[in-house]
């Protein structure tokens, strides 16, 4: 099953950005029929989408090559290289990698994301009996239970009280939904921790006794810069400021101040971009001088690419979802009418995570989501009287639950690995398949 798994996706699974194309049209051809919209319709919400994630995609890019340069710090990868000698065989390393990369991503997806992939690296430098393949898919596997975690988020968003909750669910939610209710509900606690023994324990059995796909330890090292070493009677003022640990610390706990009081005085989340500045901050304190950190970080920029070129792409499909024309109705609304005409109280979450699911394909994005699905499936949870907790997390696992084949959040990760994405997507569709049983399973429970 896991060969024919991996030999579907290599023949069928194209490269990212044409699956990103792809995706386009098979949006635009099906909104012209059931939402009634012309092409020209369809083209306008395309163009008018585009760029609505810019400041997302700025911050993914940086969230990649933050990431990726305070790994190459000395010291941080003198203390991973350590702990990538722990595990003592080659399922144990699977196993390792994808628990810390699904408790990280549980933590913060953003952290999670790169954490997962660079351990596994510095996996493959230590050991040469580990498939390569399967160890980058582990890594990214553990992304399924973020939208689960505590950095989730379209249940942040619900507990967040204001007008806007109201505005966005059309009413049906006039009061924030806790915490308590959605992630850190029992049904939920109890299905993320299942969801994290059921593919730590499936990637370590797909790991194949021969056969096994490796990788030169030589082709994963970073390249080693050479300092700018200059003789202290050479120095001018402009190389003494670039070779100044001081500014680099200063710079540091400026960043490490506003965390403190953004976080610890205000009360407010650790978003995306608290994410960011602790990498920021870390890489900027763990290198060697200001200007060490900014050639690591010029190198860590080569990886970006993808993200730059396609997340545009997966903007204008969500203005196609999104978009509504003459006849009053969108894509997504369509969507999300099929999955309640069918439902009652029992089923009604599970059709929504599945609805989600689909929904995700094209729209990559727990934003998206929201601003899909949060004005219909509310109002319609709410007349069936299912929980709104439940309704949310029903829709955030839909929307976490795909992103193990859709290539769109594996792009940092490919990046940092140096793979295309159906390299590691065959490993990943033997993980869909089980998550998907364990989460089905967990929604029903919680619904009865």
């Amino acid at each position: 099953m896991i060969k024919f798994c991996v030999r579907l996706v290599q023949r069928w699974l194209p490269e990212p950005f044409i699956f990103a194309i792809l995706l386009t049209f098979v949006a635009a051809l099906v909104a012209m029929p059931l939402c009634q919209q012309t092409p020209l319709e369809v083209v306008e919400h395309w163009g008018g989408g585009v760029w609505n994630l810019l400041a997302f995609a700025m911050q993914m890019a940086l969230v990649l090559v933050c990431g990726s340069t305070l790994a190459a710090a000395p010291v941080v990868k003198r203390g991973i290289d350590a702990m990538a000698r722990l595990p003592k065989s080659a399922p144990a390393a699977i196993a390792l990698v994808t628990a810390v990369s699904a408790l990280a991503c549980w933590l913060n997806w953003g952290f999670g994301l790169i954490v997962g992939v660079v351990f596994a690296k510095a996996i493959a430098r230590q050991r040469s009996d580990v498939d390569y393949r399967l160890l980058i898919a582990s890594a990214y596997s553990g992304f399924v239970v973020w939208h689960a975690g505590i950095s989730g988020s379209i249940p942040l968003t619900m507990a967040t009280p204001g007008e806007q909750l109201a505005m966005a669910t059309n009413g049906a939610l006039t009061d924030p939904v806790p915490l308590a209710q959605t992630i850190l509900d029992w049904h939920n606690l109890v299905t993320v921790l299942v969801v994290i023994v059921g593919i730590t324990v499936a990637n370590t059995l797909m790991h194949p006794k021969q056969g096994i796909l490796t990788i030169d330890p030589a082709l994963l090292k970073d390249e080693e810069h050479v300092a700018n070493v200059v003789s202290s009677t050479a120095k001018t003022p402009a190389q003494r400021l670039e070779q100044s640990r001081l500014l680099s610390w200063l710079v540091a706990l400026m960043l490490v101040a506003y965390l403190v009081i953004h976080l610890a005085v205000r009360g407010a989340g650790l978003d995306l971009g608290g994410v960011i500045m602790i990498f920021l901050a870390l890489g900027l304190m763990l290198h060697s001088t200001p200007v060490d950190y900014v050639r690591a970080f010029g190198k860590a920029t080569t990886g970006a690419a993808g993200i730059i070129l396609q997340f545009p792409f997966y903007a204008g499909i969500m203005g196609i979802i999104t978009g509504i024309g003459a006849s009053g109705i969108s894509l997504g609304g369509v969507m999300a009418e099929a999955c309640i005409r069918i439902s009652n109280p029992v089923t009604y979450p599970l059709l929504t995570f599945l609805c989600a699911a689909v929904l995700n394909m094209f729209v990559p994005s727990g934003g998206g989501h929201w601003a899909v699905q949060a004005p219909i499936m509310f109002t319609a949870g709410a007349n069936l009287g299912v929980d709104p907790g439940l309704t949310g997390m029903a829709i955030s696992w839909g929307d976490a639950w795909t992103n193990l084949i859709q290539p769109f959040w594996a792009l940092p990760a490919l990046a940092i690995a140096r793979l295309d994405a159906k390299d590691i997507m065959g490993y990943c569709l033997i993980d869909l398949l089980i998550t998907g049983v364990i989460i089905c399973a967990g929604l029903l429970l919680w619904a009865m």
